[in-house]
Order: structure tokens, then C-alpha cells, then sequence
């Protein structure tokens, strides 16, 4: 069991950003029909999701999220002891993208820079990670840049995927300090067997691109998609939610020395709305605990919790202490939780990215 309790690391700032496109109900009812379209979002929760152009990645949203972030911080970015950069969607294959981050954010060649390929788990093994470092004594300040552009791995014609998902980059601050008294508890956990419910089969070395894999054919349910293209079993991912996650919570709550009562707030992947209503009712979290931040940008993935914290906790973080309970789970299968308390944000927000 990989758990952690830790104490004397602060959060000392985060930011979002996101794409200026928009996807709406609107648009999904010229290929859908406006009746599925509706049922969907009735569904989902997902009003609107922003989408990345072309040539937007991943790197570009976290690195505007990261400058503003470094600059309203104030902080020496020579005293950056490490960049680490969690995404499904890096810049290539090789090299790693936390490279090229590192040298377009001006830091240090003596700051140690590396990629993290995690989805729906990846800001808690973000958040891990940096905690790891902090209490080793080998970083003292970290950055880590968490964000996908899931929308381009999706047909837009595949009902499954397309309504769901969208883009965005966070930026979260970290650094050691000793004279603080909040603690951080961790929980995670893997399952491998669950990999192909969540996927995109073809394109990497395992299955390599072929005109074959290149080409979107019709599936089951009316879906048209290729091998290149994401493939979800919603059916699956929310059965693997039900078994896994309520445990999970439980958990780390217990490992913390706490009750749900003693946490503020509940920020959860958001995958979608009823399924965070599902976890909400099973683990008796009061809906004003839990915050909704999927509405305005659909399932981003991996930068979900920070981008729901920076759109919807930002009062509330930069205003006063707070105990958190950060739960992210999904494609692998992968989890992690954590309950965390925080001392006042220095700086926390949303930037739109300029077209």
C-alpha cells in the first residue's frame, strides 16, 4: 500500500488555464440531435467544454498558467529545485516535455525537470511526487505543471467521448516548510487489469500507426472512432468508481485521523456529474463541500482537481486555512487521495489563454 503522512510542505500558489474555443450542447445537437444532446448533458453535467486548437498542446496552457503563477508569486525562479510535468498529451514522444518547459519558464539548468504520463489520477501523483522530493530534503521549492488536450485524441463523432471532454493546464507551487503545522496524508493505488476500458489502443510502439489504425470506422452504439482515437466503457469506468473509490476515501481519511466532518471541502476528478452525485451520497459529503467545476470545462483529465480548485475555490483558498480532500481516479486503472490542510493561498486563478 503506497501511503505517505507528511507535514511541513505548503501550497503556496496555483493557476489554470484554458483554451478560448468552446464546445456547447448546441454544437453537439447538429450531430447528435438535439434530444440525445440534451440527455447527455442532463447526464454529464457538462454544459460546456473548452477545446484546444491544433496548435495548442498541453505545455503551451500549463506554461501561460506557470508565468502567471511564477510572477504573481514573485518568486526567484532560480530557486526552483525541480519542474515536474504530469500528461497524457506531451509535446513528443521523446524528448521529455518538462525539458522544453523548463527552458520556456527560465529556470535553472540545475533544476531537475521530468514527464509523468497519468491521466484522471495524475495531479495526486503530482502532488506526491513534489511531497517526496520536499521531505527528502532534495528540492526545497517544486512546480508542478499539470494538463491535457484530451479533446484531440477524440472523434468528434463518437458520442462516448465527444460530449465529455476538454483542455486545460494548471500550475500548482509547493515548497518546504518547516515551521508550518498542517499535514498531508497520501493514498495510492494501481490496477492494471483495467487498462483497455480506457484507452487509446494504437499509435504508440505496442501498436504502431497504420493506414488501418489511422481509420475511423463504426462501433458498437453508433460511435465512429479509429484505433488512434480514445475508446471509454463508461459502463466499466463507473463500476471500477463504485468498487474502488468510497474505499479510498475512507482510507485516507482514517490514515489523516479524520472524518468528513473535519474536511472543508471534497474536490473530486470530475468525470462527470452523476457520478460525483453517486460518490457524494455513498460517502454522506455535504453537496456544499463538494465543488462542480465540469459544468463550464467538461472532463479535462488530469488538470480537473486543480482547475476545479482555481475556478471555484479561489475565495475560499486564498481567504483561510483549509482542509482538503483531493480524490483522483480513472484510466489505468489508477488512484490516489489525499487529505491536506492548507495555510492561505498567496495566489490563485483562472487565465483564458489568447487566441
Amino acid at each position: 500500500m503506497a501511503r505517505a503522512h507528511w507535514w511541513g510542505i505548503r501550497l503556496a500558489g496555483l493557476w489554470a488555464a484554458v483554451p478560448p474555443g468552446t464546445g456547447t450542447v448546441a454544437d453537439l445537437a447538429g450531430r447528435f440531435g438535439e434530444a440525445d444532446s440534451q440527455k447527455i448533458a442532463d447526464s454529464t453535467g457538462i454544459i460546456e467544454r473548452r477545446l484546444a486548437t491544433p496548435d495548442v498542446c498541453a505545455s503551451d496552457l500549463c506554461c501561460q498558467a506557470a508565468e502567471r503563477l511564477l510572477d504573481d508569486l514573485k518568486w526567484d525562479r532560480s530557486s526552483i529545485d525541480a519542474l515536474i510535468f504530469v500528461s497524457q498529451t506531451p509535446d513528443t514522444t521523446l524528448p521529455a516535455t518538462a525539458c522544453s518547459l523548463q527552458q520556456r519558464l527560465a529556470l535553472p539548468t540545475s533544476c531537475a525537470a521530468f514527464d509523468v504520463s497519468l491521466g484522471c489520477s495524475g495531479y495526486l501523483y503530482g502532488l506526491w511526487l513534489a511531497g517526496s522530493l520536499l521531505k527528502s530534503g532534495t528540492a526545497t521549492r517544486v512546480l508542478l505543471l499539470v494538463g491535457d488536450t484530451i479533446s484531440r485524441l477524440v472523434n468528434p463523432a463518437d458520442r462516448a467521448t465527444a460530449p465529455v471532454f476538454g483542455d486545460a493546464g494548471t500550475a500548482t507551487a509547493l515548497e518546504a516548510a518547516p515551521d508550518q503545522t498542517g499535514s498531508w496524508t497520501f493514498d495510492l493505488g494501481t490496477d492494471g487489469s483495467g487498462g483497455e476500458h480506457l484507452i487509446v489502443p494504437a499509435g504508440g510502439f505496442r501498436r504502431p500507426s497504420t493506414a488501418e489504425t489511422r481509420t475511423a470506422t463504426a462501433r458498437d452504439g453508433g460511435n465512429v472512432r479509429s484505433d488512434e482515437q480514445l475508446f471509454m466503457d463508461g459502463a466499466e469506468v463507473f463500476g471500477f468508481t463504485q468498487r474502488v473509490v468510497p474505499k479510498l476515501v475512507n482510507g485516507v481519511l482514517t490514515a489523516a485521523g479524520k472524518t468528513i466532518t473535519d474536511v472543508d471541502y471534497a474536490v473530486f476528478h470530475q468525470a462527470n456529474l452523476m457520478m460525483l452525485q453517486f460518490l457524494a451520497r455513498k460517502m454522506s459529503v455535504p453537496p456544499a463541500k463538494m465543488p462542480i467545476g465540469l459544468r463550464r470545462f467538461g472532463n479535462t483529465t488530469s488538470p480537473s482537481i486543480p482547475l476545479t480548485m482555481a475556478t471555484e475555490l479561489d475565495v475560499a483558498l486564498r481567504s483561510a486555512p483549509r482542509t482538503l480532500l483531493l480524490a483522483g481516479f480513472g484510466v489505468g486503472w489508477s488512484w490516489g487521495a489525499a487529505v491536506i490542510e492548507t495555510q492561505p493561498l498567496a495566489s490563485i486563478g483562472l487565465v483564458e489563454m489568447e487566441p
